[in-house]
């Protein structure tokens, strides 16, 4: 139940939602079997204007706002993770530091190509050693005579190496008490990008670790001010937390539709098993919490859309969210019982695509710390 919209929100939820049912849904399982990367989908997102869907007009976006482009990921999520997260990580990591943080000519030079889907970006943060603690950078950026020499590693990186990836913008230390963001475009001398990582869930999305020998970019790619990387990976990674957090509520709504649909069409005992008391408990909590999911991340939109703070909405919805989705497609899966236990089930590709939503973009734990923080506690 979506409430308050406005008629351009409905269409884009509209038009995302018949996309989703009638060009993903019939591909997901085939893309999730053989691990392939929806370079087909990304092209038909793109001439939708999804793939720039809250970027400025004037740089080749659609113009939209937060809540349309949590709707937008939702209703993709609500069939294929792979692809939402596809979508989710270009826009939100890969193409809003460059919006929020480039200069001028940086913005035109880059971001016509992404924001209009013909190009993908990436977001380089996680290293082995710099997960949660992201301060813990040790990739550095040394400046010698005119480009940043960059050296070390990033693990975890989504739309990294498809074939129409156009660079990653990576977090590096610049001295010794400063990180800040710099762009490294792909073929780079000294970048190095591995095979995709094999993942338990998102496995038709795009996984790689990449590497940093002796890399020279120009000094020109620095985002943003020499020392500002910390303070705006936060920022990122803030907005962020919405489109995750809308994820949350696709996958449990796809969950719940599931489950929904194959208890009407379940018998047992001579009657259809949604008569049992049992299952239909178990739908009505699933129906409840989702309605609270989703009416956390329109919130965290709505306040972000109005230019108020809304760091530690974002945060709560990206916690409840992903545990709801826990919640939700465990039961979906139970209730579908041991036919759900079989790959050929589509919940039980949500299943597994489930678990990363309580990990990326900040553990369960650490969206907790970042809630209490900003909380003053």
């Amino acid at each position: 139940m979506d409430f308050d919209l406005t008629p351009e929100q409905e269409l884009i939820r509209d038009t995302v939602r018949t996309f989703a049912r009638e060009r993903v849904q019939p591909v997901a399982a085939e893309l999730d079997l053989e691990s392939r990367f929806p370079y087909e989908l990304v092209t038909e997102l793109a001439e939708l204007g999804l793939m720039g869907l809250p970027i400025p007009e004037e740089y080749g976006g659609a113009g939209g706002d937060t809540v349309s482009y949590a709707i937008a990921i939702e209703e993709l999520t609500h069939v294929d993770s792979s692809v939402a997260i596809t979508v989710a990580a270009h826009t939100s990591l890969g193409t809003m530091p460059i919006l929020l943080y480039g200069s001028e000519e940086q913005k035109q030079e880059w971001l016509p190509d992404l924001a209009s889907g013909k190009k993908l970006a990436a977001f380089g943060l996680t290293e082995a050693g710099a997960g949660s603690d992201a301060g813990n950078t040790r990739t550095t950026a040394e400046l010698r005579d005119g480009s940043w020499v960059i050296n070390g590693s990033k693990l975890f990186i989504t739309n990294a190496g498809t074939d129409i990836t156009w660079g990653v913008t990576i977090t590096a230390r610049t001295g010794e008490n400063e990180i800040s963001n710099i762009v490294v475009e792909n073929e780079t001398p000294g970048y190095t990008i591995s095979a995709p990582m094999k993942k338990l869930g998102w496995r038709a999305s795009d996984t790689r670790e990449l590497s940093f020998e002796d890399c020279g970019v120009p000094e020109g790619n620095l985002l943003g001010e020499r020392g500002g990387g910390f303070k705006q990976f936060l920022e990122i990674l803030d907005g962020g937390r919405i489109s995750i957090a809308a994820m949350g509520v696709g996958l449990a709504q796809g969950a719940y539709d599931l489950a929904y649909a194959y208890a009407k069409e379940r018998e047992q005992f001579g009657k259809p098993i949604s008569q049992f008391q049992a299952i239909q408990f178990k739908l009505a909590d699933m129906a409840t919490e989702i309605e609270a999911g989703r009416a956390l991340v329109h919130k965290a939109a709505w306040l972000k859309d109005q230019g108020r703070e809304f760091a530690v909405e974002a945060a709560m919805a990206k916690l409840y969210t992903g545990e709801l989705s826990n919640r939700v497609v465990d039961a979906a899966l139970q209730i579908h019982g041991g036919f759900g236990y079989m790959e050929e089930a589509a919940i039980s590709r949500l299943y597994r695509d489930q678990k990363i939503l309580e990990i990326g973009e900040g553990t369960n734990e650490v969206q907790r710390m970042v809630i209490a923080r900003l909380l003053g506690l």
